[in-house]
């Protein structure tokens, strides 16, 4: 079960990701994290491509698993191939001017998140969800539908 979520720069995608997969104790691959282990910082289109395939792979290694990156063209999300997609659509610019006018919206979601969550809100949706779901399908089911209430 891979979970992506995507955005431009700066719209919240390491802090959810992060929080979730602590949360749950569940692997979290960070685009920055893993150009940086890959010293890999080449934004062409060969290399969000490249990037994105390695994502993929990365997010492959456990059942379930959540990555965190830009994906600003359908193709890169489509070359990741995730199971459940949440998007933080929080911000309308981010910082990178041309990864502004490269960003094209997804053509589907999973939730689609308009506002900033809180610590606060995210604990209390992260702590209702059953622990005791084992299989991944109901888990990545529950969590989607939890964020989806929060906006």
């Amino acid at each position: 079960m891979k979970i992506l979520i995507m955005g431009l720069p700066g719209s919240g995608k390491t802090w959810l990701g992060s929080r979730i997969a602590e949360h749950f104790s569940i692997p979290f691959w960070d685009a920055d994290v893993v150009r940086k282990s890959y010293n890999d910082w080449d934004f062409s289109s060969a290399g969000r491509e490249r990037q994105a395939l390695r994502m993929r792979k990365l997010s492959e290694l456990d059942p379930i698993s959540i990555s965190a990156f830009i994906a600003p063209l359908p193709g890169y999300v489509r070359h990741f191939f995730p199971d459940k997609l949440i998007w933080m659509d929080t911000i309308k610019e981010g910082k990178f001017e041309d990864t502004n006018k490269l960003f094209k919206p997804p053509e589907w979601w999973s939730v689609r998140i308009k506002t900033w969550i809180d610590e606060n809100q995210l604990s209390k949706c992260l702590d209702d969800i059953n622990h005791g779901i084992r299989d991944t399908q109901n888990f990545s089911k529950e969590l989607i539908e939890k964020l989806d209430k929060l906006q």
